[in-house]
């Protein structure tokens, strides 16, 4: 049993998990000076796929900003503990949704709650292989 004392700080968990919710949340609404007062000023946004490093708040913003296209989120999950959070997402882009596609992002926070890096991953969907058909029934397929 743990006791009050001995318990773990959620404090700074929490606050970087709403940090990110809100994030997501302006990203959605596109306030992009709400959106911006998530983010230290030396933020550091990372995209593995694409080998793309954006360093700072305003270019981080610009970035948001000027994405092409009519895109919507909804939140799948968000886990969380102190110092990182991860999100999953579903992104709608098109018009009327005509494209779905999921994102998984992992942040850091600094001691103020605010957001110190991101890094975006944007996995493809793709068939399975035909030599792992026995293994799943098609009517699990989604």
């Amino acid at each position: 049993m743990t006791s009050p004392m001995n318990a773990p700080d959620t404090t700074e968990a929490t606050d970087l998990r709403r940090t990110v919710e809100r994030f997501w949340a302006t990203a959605e609404a596109r306030d992009w000076d709400a959106f911006a007062d998530t983010l230290a000023d030396d933020v550091v946004y990372t995209l593995p796929q694409s080998r793309e490093r954006i360093r700072g708040k305003e270019r981080f913003v610009r970035f948001n900003r000027e994405y092409p296209s009519d895109w919507h989120l909804r939140t799948e999950r968000v886990v969380a503990e102190p110092g990182q959070v991860v999100t999953w997402l579903r992104f709608t882009v098109g018009f009327e949704g005509a494209e779905e596609m999921h994102a998984i992002s992992f942040f850091t926070g600094d001691e103020k709650g605010n957001i110190t890096t991101m890094t975006d991953f944007w996995p493809e969907p793709y068939e399975p292989p035909a030599s792992r058909s026995h293994l799943t029934d098609l009517t699990e397929r989604y």
